[in-house]
């Protein structure tokens, strides 16, 4: 029954469609909300193995003068192109390898099987919306990109960040600084002097109008050499403060020898990656102005994290939050047969199922050549996180536990990389199915939550008041969908201070669930 709305094809509203209005949605609540997610699973008689390998599917939320309008287009990706020409599945993806027909003769499978020994990644850019200069991208884990036009969703461009900067993988969930410009990772796998994690920054002020690119203006940071060079670790985010990057090297790790011979072991691309839980993670401080890392090494145990929460400096400290895991098994998680159980079956197995678990990790900044070694070096009273000092001057972490089982984290982004109160995330405990969307209070550390049975709330979305003060002044936006037909899906708007419904935006258009995505505030005339 669950396969039904995460694993079955979805469809695209290319017009506007107007919304039934339950409620009140706040006449100050102008703009667009974009999101973005996997929508098509199968072509002819092929199917996708993994949620995470569906073509991505655009969708908007135009919320004007109390109204909600609705579209979503299939991102006109070449991987889009080239599938639906066929009308199979013939691009691989992440969870599924797809080879070349039967009926080709040897030394056509023969040149197929070298091109792909290094592999060129697919440009289905699934995951989220990245801004860029002025502009807007979908964007996934590899090297492409596609440029979308945030009102009509056309895909208008494609880049590649190996045109800009020599990156093979870059996360899709960035940072913007106070001034608007865009701070972003990604690993060169084929680099000199072997594989570097490099972070880079796009400026505001950027246009790919006229042909010009916002990457033409992207200016590297710094480089990080990984601590192997068979073997760099996989990210999905980093943390930003206002002087520092915050890069988590996990033992969640990319074998590389495997990846470039997949094809030829007839395996997928996520077979390549391996938890390596004897080892530990290593976390980088990097300061954001000089490009150099600090040379303290600090330290925690092995651990998996996709998702950083938020991270600030306090009295001589960097505290960062991030959801980490135990294992790696949350990917196995979202394979479509995975998908298609019910929660009660991952109940009865949860053992297999590590939790995410919500964690606040604090750095010392400063520290004083005669301290003596197994000190805790955090002095900050609000938060029971640890910092040793070893005898090689190195530190380890403990980190501080705030919560578990809440994910897909998003905050008040006018308090990102300063010292905040509360966070926002889908509830997901024992399946990959969320149906509740919480609200941390991370002083009192409560959670309340909203739920409704049938349901499946997306991430959730802060946009603040016009003028707030306070960091929960504002609504929580949340697209949701039913297994029940007699629920039509509809846009949640919560007040993000109680937590209680101002409104649903009911469409009257197939929606699908998807990942991640933007609230792009509607722009004054000029």
């Amino acid at each position: 029954m669950l396969r039904t709305i995460f694993g079955k094809n979805g469809t695209e509203t290319p017009e506007p469609v107007k919304a039934d209005i339950e409620g009140s949605v706040p006449d100050w609540l102008q703009g667009t909300l974009l999101r973005n997610g996997p929508g098509l699973f199968s072509l002819g008689d092929r199917t996708y193995n993994h949620w995470f390998d569906g073509m991505a599917l655009i969708h908007s939320y135009t919320f004007k003068d109390g109204e909600v309008f609705y579209r979503s287009k299939f991102l006109r990706s070449k991987t889009y192109k080239k599938n639906t020409t066929a009308n199979r599945i013939v691009v691989s993806e992440f969870g599924t390898m797809i080879y070349p027909d039967p009926c080709q003769n040897i030394f056509s499978r023969m040149f197929t099987h070298l091109c792909n020994a290094i592999p060129d990644f697919t440009d289905n850019n699934l995951i989220n919306i990245i801004r860029y200069g002025k502009d807007y991208y979908a964007s996934a884990e590899v090297n492409y990109i596609n440029q979308i036009d945030p009102e009509t969703l056309d895909t208008v461009g494609r880049a590649n960040y190996r045109n800009y900067i020599a990156l093979n993988l870059a996360t899709a969930h960035p940072h913007y600084d106070e001034h608007g410009n865009t701070y972003n990772m990604g690993t060169s796998i084929m680099s000199f002097g072997g594989p570097k994690y490099v972070i880079f920054m796009v400026p505001s002020n950027t246009s790919g109008k006229e042909g010009h690119l916002a990457l033409e203006n992207m200016k590297q940071v710094c480089s990080v050499p990984c601590r192997s060079s068979l073997f760099p670790s996989y990210f999905h985010s980093f943390g930003m403060t206002e002087n520092y990057i915050i890069f988590v090297e996990q033992p969640f790790k990319l074998d590389l020898l495997r990846l470039a011979t997949a094809y030829f072991r007839g395996i997928n691309w996520g077979t390549c990656l391996k938890f390596d839980q004897e080892d530990e993670t290593v976390i980088h401080l990097i300061n954001r102005t000089t490009g150099k890392a600090v040379s303290t090494k600090f330290y925690t145990d092995a651990l998996v994290i996709f998702h950083h929460i938020n991270a600030y400096e306090e009295e001589g400290h960097v505290v960062f939050d991030m959801i980490t895991y135990k294992d790696s098994n949350l990917y196995d998680m979202f394979y479509l047969d995975n998908m298609a159980r019910e929660s009660e079956d991952f109940t009865k197995t949860q053992e297999k199922w590590s939790p995410p678990v919500c964690q606040r990790f604090v750095l010392p900044l400063d520290i004083e050549k005669d301290t003596p070694v197994d000190s805790n070096l955090v002095k900050l009273r609000d938060t029971t996180a640890t910092a040793v000092l070893q005898k090689d001057k190195s530190v380890y972490c403990q980190p501080d536990t705030l919560l578990v089982g809440l994910e897909l984290p998003g905050i008040n982004y006018k308090f990102n990389s300063r010292k905040y109160r509360y966070f926002y995330g889908s509830r997901v405990e024992w399946s990959p199915h969320p149906n509740k969307i919480g609200k941390l209070d991370i002083v009192t550390r409560k959670c309340v939550e909203w739920t409704e049975e049938e349901c499946y709330p997306s991430e959730p979305v802060f946009v603040a008041s016009p003028g707030a003060v306070e960091e929960d002044d504002g609504v929580i936006l949340s697209s949701v969908v039913s297994l029940n037909p007699e629920k039509p899906p509809f846009m949640l708007v919560l007040d993000a201070k109680s937590f209680t419904e101002l409104a649903r935006a009911s469409i009257s258009s197939t929606v699908h669930m998807d990942l991640h995505g933007l609230f792009v505030p509607q722009q004054d005339p000029q």
